[in-house]
């Protein structure tokens, strides 16, 4: 018996997969995998009952607590960041592909399969960590070149139904929020408010600001205002928060992969005043060379999560400078929200490199300088002096 592992979501795409890789493929059992990385509940309830009703056997795989600990922590202590985008759908990717991986293993199939097109970054992040195995990889989507109207005849003649189509493309998980498609591909299309569920806008946001400490111990968060709490936790009461002080929107021409610019729109407070902390505490506890030489290093780590080339060896390499950057990474942050607005207006830390003997309310001998100031631009100033 022929079996396949798919990477099950609910939607149009992944359904008709399922009849798909049997009809189109000769698989006879299909096995789909749902990983849970912090999707609505009743998105998750609606995708159980559909994938539970097409396919031979259904999975539902709780990682919510592994993606935050082995991949927003490690994003976070990287700053990452992909021209803007925090790297919501991106980080969760791989996991989500790993464990399908797994899954297929169990089971004993013989390959694993994606709902994705051939036009956007996702096939990329879950092929790469699909072909770390010796499993067969399937795109039934990108490798019939379905259109979007091809895909509802082939649903509807299979009898899967949709009770309303949605209007916009939308990826959830607890870092981050997307939404695109329809009339948001036309980059001079003014989003409407409609579309965002995470965040207020500014004009309906609380005109009293919120004031909140965040301690970080290793570069990674741990407390809200005193209280130490779980990852799962704080990034859920800072989305909250956040989003109700309208912070934490997006609104992007982005660099795919494969070359292609697009109209990407995207959802994430926490990310947004998690990272806005921990650059500020990285500031206070770095010397200027490992500073300069991280910025280097976390673009280039957010390019590799983008592109989903987690398994590549400098991606591990990355991970070991920046954990060993990150031990004196603590202390706490006080940040303000106001108005769509995420500012730092405080920190603190033991390891400090900060030093109040530079202060100029300090009586101390101030001519040991000049020396240095003689020859500072000494160079600039010959060249100068030839002109």
């Amino acid at each position: 018996m022929k079996k396949v592992v798919l990477a099950y979501s609910g939607g149009l795409d992944t359904s008709i997969c399922i009849p798909l890789l049997k009809e189109h493929y000769g698989y006879d059992e299909v096995i789909a995998v749902i990983v849970d990385v912090g999707q609505p509940e009743e998105d998750l309830k609606e995708a159980t009952e559909r994938g539970e009703e097409l396919s031979d056997l259904y999975k539902l795989i709780d990682a919510k607590a592994e993606f935050v600990q082995d991949y927003i922590f490690p994003l976070i202590k990287a700053n990452g960041n992909y021209e803007g985008y925090v790297l919501g759908t991106a980080i969760a990717r791989p996991l989500i592909a790993k464990k399908v991986v797994e899954v297929a293993k169990e089971e004993g199939a013989d390959a694993v399969a994606h709902g994705c097109t051939g036009k956007g970054n996702d096939q990329l992040r879950f092929d790469a960590v699909f072909r770390t195995s010796d499993l067969e990889v399937i795109a039934p989507v990108r490798e019939l070149s379905l259109t979007r109207e091809e895909e509802k005849l082939y649903a509807s003649e299979h009898g899967i139904s949709f009770e309303s189509e949605k209007r916009w493309s939308l990826d959830e998980n607890i870092w981050g929020r997307s939404i695109e498609g329809s009339e948001l591909e036309d980059p001079s299309f003014f989003p409407p408010e409609e579309i965002y569920k995470w965040t207020s806008s500014v004009a309906n946001a609380p005109k009293e600001a919120a004031i909140m400490e965040i301690g970080f111990e290793y570069g990674i968060p741990v407390s809200l205002n005193g209280t130490e709490m779980d990852g799962i936790s704080l990034i859920k009461k800072l989305n909250d928060v956040g989003g109700n002080h309208g912070i934490g929107r997006t609104d992007m021409i982005e660099d795919r992969v494969l070359g292609f610019k697009s109209r990407e729109i995207y959802e994430h407070p926490a990310a947004t005043i998690l990272l806005e902390a921990h650059r500020d505490l990285e500031q206070l506890v770095l010397t200027r060379h490992e500073l300069r030489f991280k910025d280097f290093v976390d673009r280039t780590w957010s390019e590799l999560v983008y592109q989903g080339l987690v398994m590549d060896p400098l991606f591990e390499a990355l991970n070991a400078f920046v954990d060993k950057t990150q031990e004196r990474v603590n202390g706490t942050v006080h940040m303000k929200l106001e108005k769509g607005v995420a500012r730092v207006i405080g920190r603190k830390s033991p390891n400090a490199l900060y030093s109040k003997d530079v202060s100029f309310d300090v009586k101390q001998e101030q001519r040991g300088a000049e020396g240095f100031s003689l020859y500072h631009g000494f160079q600039s100033r010959i060249l100068y002096s030839r002109k």
